[in-house]
């Protein structure tokens, strides 16, 4: 992923009343680390995905807010991952809006939602725009993208993130879900992509359908080495399934590569028996 040269903590405006801060978390889960974006309300500004409890990054958004001239007054989050809403508890005694943490060990167990998301839920932003929220289960169970309706900016959080395709990890992930979520974002009128990592993404649909595309082509390969080598393991067959990808990264590839295996099994077209994996 690139981050076209931005510098943690500073704030750079991506669209009328949108401005983009990068935490400092680069890695190999995060790219060039988690975008938290500012937005204006009509009274203040709300920060979308505040991202890890570092205070740096907590002080860099307060800062961004001051040079504004806004004060922070809300919170809103994509989905609960560690590196997306933390910092929350950091900023102060701000309004929340979220969705519930799934109970999967890999979420931000502090995190409490004043306002409980919805599909559909909508908040007004300054100058008489609005955003709304968008059930986007998938990458996990609970994550949202919410999209400025009256300019087509979508955040996008973890369900689509610029230079990568995202880990769907059971069980608060599923492949079923991610696919269906994908396919409900084509009918959106989207003319910017503000994803979770990476840069933002000028011809959305376009990307969508190449992300669609990628996991099709990605299912077709589980189903043709499960042809080859039926009976196998997780662990067997990511090492042909995913020998495009490094090594190093196929134990975070077998957790994508297991929710494919179980959207298989849910349409009946691969059972499991005793950790192993065959065509039905």
């Amino acid at each position: 992923m690139s981050s076209s040269g931005l510098i943690p903590g500073v704030p750079t405006a991506i669209s009328e009343g949108v401005w983009r801060v990068l935490a400092p978390n680069p890695g190999m889960m995060t790219g060039p680390g988690t975008n938290s974006y500012l937005l204006a309300l009509p009274h203040g500004l709300a920060v979308l995905d505040p991202g890890p409890a570092d205070s740096q990054h907590a002080a860099a958004l307060l800062a961004a807010a001051e040079q504004l001239g806004q004060p922070l007054v809300a919170v809103i989050v994509t989905h609960t991952h560690r590196d997306h809403s933390p910092a929350a508890q950091l900023l102060g005694d701000l309004h929340c809006h979220g969705p519930l943490a799934p109970d999967d060990g890999l979420q931000d167990e502090a995190w409490q939602p004043d306002t409980l998301v919805e599909d559909g839920y909508r908040l007004a932003l300054a100058d008489g725009r609005h955003l709304r929220a968008i059930a986007t289960p998938g990458h996990v169970s609970n994550h949202f993208c919410y999209l400025v309706e009256e300019t087509g900016v979508l955040f996008s959080g973890d369900h689509l993130i610029q230079g990568s395709t995202v880990v769907v990890a059971p069980p608060a992930g599923s492949m079923s879900a991610y696919l269906r979520s994908l396919a409900r974002l084509q009918s959106e009128p989207l003319s910017l992509l503000a994803p979770g990592h990476g840069d933002v993404v000028s011809h959305p649909q376009d990307y969508i359908e190449y992300t669609l595309g990628h996991r099709q082509r990605r299912e077709d390969k589980v189903v043709r080495m499960l042809r080859e080598q039926p009976g196998s393991t997780v662990a067997e067959l990511v090492t042909t399934v995913y020998d495009d990808t490094p090594v190093f990264l196929h134990g975070v590839a077998s957790l994508s590569l297991t929710a494919h295996l179980i959207k298989l099994q849910e349409e009946q077209r691969a059972e499991l028996v005793a950790d192993r994996w065959t065509l039905c």
